[in-house]
């Protein structure tokens, strides 16, 4: 008897039984993030994630608020009570100088607070000297 394993993992033993399961895969890997990434960003494990996605249940609304902020959706988008973001953000986005200090401006808030503070005072003198 010949037994052989495949080196390549099972993409997913189940498909996404629910919309918001759908949703969550989406904005994940829109991210480009695997179910771990986005377990340690949250502070969680990849079995809540893979729990979430395969739509076996739903994450406590903290759980939501906090999947929606690392993968910069809204807490509705993920629910699947709005689509897209609202018109005025729909305009900063067309903006390709906008767009760009927008991604800093997330960049400088995932820094220690420390570092932020440093960041506001850097602004605030640029500013006042203009």
């Amino acid at each position: 008897m010949n037994l052989t394993i495949d080196a390549a993992m099972p993409r997913s033993k189940h498909p996404p039984a629910t919309e918001f399961a759908r949703r969550l895969i989406a904005a994940r890997t829109a991210r480009g993030l695997t179910q771990v990434q986005l377990a340690e960003l949250t502070r969680s494990t990849q079995r809540n994630i893979s729990y979430y996605e395969t739509g076996a249940g739903y994450p406590p609304a903290t759980a939501i608020a906090e999947l929606a902020n690392v993968l910069d959706v809204s807490a509705d988008q993920l629910l699947g009570l709005r689509n897209g973001r609202p018109p005025a953000a729909r305009k900063e986005q067309e903006d390709p100088q906008l767009r760009r200090l927008w991604k800093k401006f997330q960049q400088v808030a995932r820094l220690p607070d420390k570092d932020q503070r440093a960041v506001i005072r850097l602004i605030n003198s640029l500013a006042k000297a203009s």
